[in-house]
């Protein structure tokens, strides 16, 4: 987070940082270094060194400047310092010894060929510096749209306006020459300043554009990294990575400079593998090289006619490899055995393949799905203690099967399009049945009986017939 971001105390300082411009994370400058010299005294009869480092633009640039004037500058200062056809203005982002080093670091010319400082930055400086900066963004994307118009196979990725507003630099990339000659004219037509077209490569895109790797961190060429060296699939081969030109391309398209990194280190290590042993004979057959574990120094081997591999330690395969050229085949690899000890049981296992990457069960989320099914086949309608069939309907009862449905005759519910009929005690009532609504009437278990109708057996009323009523007179 740069500290314009942070906001401002009481005190005058930072919120966030607290570094009054000098932020150490290089959020508030994307290219910054530490000066681990700066505390070094030097003796009476030194002088510090004449020339100092001038960052512009954040960061996106660094050049080097002579220090004719007396004043001593430190690090984050604004100075102007010479331009093409007037001023600019930078950040000092280096003094002292450790500017010698950068120049003999990057071949820098001889100090008295340098442009040199004219003076500290004053207030009317930084003013007419910030109201140029707010031109940029405008200025890229018209400049964007003129490029179109011409149908020049390039890509504009920055602008960046003089201090005094006399001249732009353009920064592109294209994959072949590309001719502006009319593109600079309607530039400088356009936006009123001299026109300088620069062109860069695809890394050096991302460290002026800026983002976040897929480490989770800032782009290393937007930070600190300066130089970029020549990355090949060859260092993905050395540390056993899969060619996935997906997962080792960067935010700039190419290979990602990181995967120099550990280079060195994973060559160190195969330095105690056999050479030309890509495969080895036994009276089975010959077995081929799979891969090389640098960690545990392994190396893998399989058959052509098995998916089995077999880890087999580095002094074995030189023997196997001594054994060859004498003619002699061995009867077994002897392989190494690989036991993995449990934490609750103590048991030991063998593990004939062992995968890196790791893979997550996820029987712990079907057990829950389980559990789910069967609390929701509990739930039904009906209450009572009758046994629980896999069908049923909301009120309890059986569940409807067609249009015309099933009718229940006895203590049942007659269900369908004609409705829900009552027969038994009670009077039929219309043709399509008595229909009954919400809670009018409880219904018992799988019976589905009527409540206050009675304990009567179904098979007891298969073809029911009405009683005549009875004279108690009589």
């Amino acid at each position: 987070m740069g500290c314009g971001n942070c906001g401002t105390g009481a005190n005058g300082k930072p919120n966030g940082c607290k570094g009054n411009g000098g932020c150490s994370t290089g959020g508030c400058n994307r290219m910054n270094v530490f000066d681990w010299l700066s505390a070094l005294p030097l003796h009476d009869s030194a002088k510090p060194y004449p020339v100092i480092e001038v960052t512009f633009n954040k960061g996106s640039r660094k050049d080097f400047f002579r220090n004719n004037t007396h004043n001593i500058l430190e690090k984050g200062e604004w100075v102007a310092v010479e331009g093409i056809g007037g001023f600019d203005l930078g950040q000092v982002s280096l003094t002292g010894e450790l500017v010698k080093l950068q120049m003999k670091k990057y071949s820098a010319d001889d100090p008295s060929t340098l442009k040199r400082v004219t003076r500290k930055a004053t207030d009317e400086d930084l003013q007419v510096y910030y109201k140029q900066k707010e031109r940029e963004p405008e200025m890229l994307t018209r400049s964007r749209a003129i490029a179109r118009n011409f149908k020049l196979e390039m890509k504009l990725c920055e602008v960046e306006v003089q201090a005094d507003g006399k001249k732009a630099t353009f920064f592109y990339t294209a994959d072949s020459r590309v001719d502006f000659r009319e593109l600079i004219k309607a530039y400088a037509s356009e936006f009123k300043v001299k026109v300088e077209m620069r062109q860069i490569g695809a890394r050096q895109e991302s460290g002026k554009v800026g983002g976040i790797g897929s480490c989770g961190r800032e782009l290393c060429c937007s930070t600190w990294l300066t130089d970029f060296k020549s990355v090949n699939t060859t260092a993905a081969r050395y540390q056993n990575l899969s060619i996935n030109q997906t997962k080792l391309s960067g935010q700039c398209g190419r290979l990602k400079c990181c995967l120099n990194y550990e280079l060195d280190t994973y060559m160190d290590a195969l330095r105690v593998f056999p050479d030309n042993a890509e495969t080895i004979q036994t009276t089975r057959g010959n077995a081929n090289l799979q891969k090389k574990d640098i960690f545990k120094n392994l190396m893998w081997y399989s058959y052509s006619d098995s998916s089995k591999q077999y880890p087999l330690s580095i002094e074995r395969v030189k023997e196997i490899l001594a054994q060859n050229k004498q003619g002699i085949k061995p009867d077994e690899l002897q392989p190494v055995e690989l036991e993995v000890s449990s934490n609750k049981a103590g048991l030991k296992v063998d593990m004939g393949f062992v995968n890196d990457v790791g893979q997550i069960s996820l029987r712990a989320l079907e057990k829950g799905n389980k559990k789910k099914k069967h609390k929701g086949n509990k739930q039904g309608g009906g209450g009572g203690n009758n046994q629980q069939r896999p069908q049923r309907a909301q009120g309890g009862g059986q569940q409807q099967k067609g249009q015309s449905g099933q009718q229940r005759q006895g203590g049942q519910q007659q269900k369908g399009q004609g409705g829900q009929q009552r027969q038994g005690n009670q009077q039929q009532k219309g043709q399509g049945g008595q229909q009954k609504q919400g809670s009018s009437q409880q219904q018992r278990g799988q019976g589905g009986q009527p409540k206050g109708q009675g304990n009567n057996n179904p098979n007891r009323n298969r073809n029911p017939k009405p009683k005549q009523p009875v004279d108690k007179q009589q």
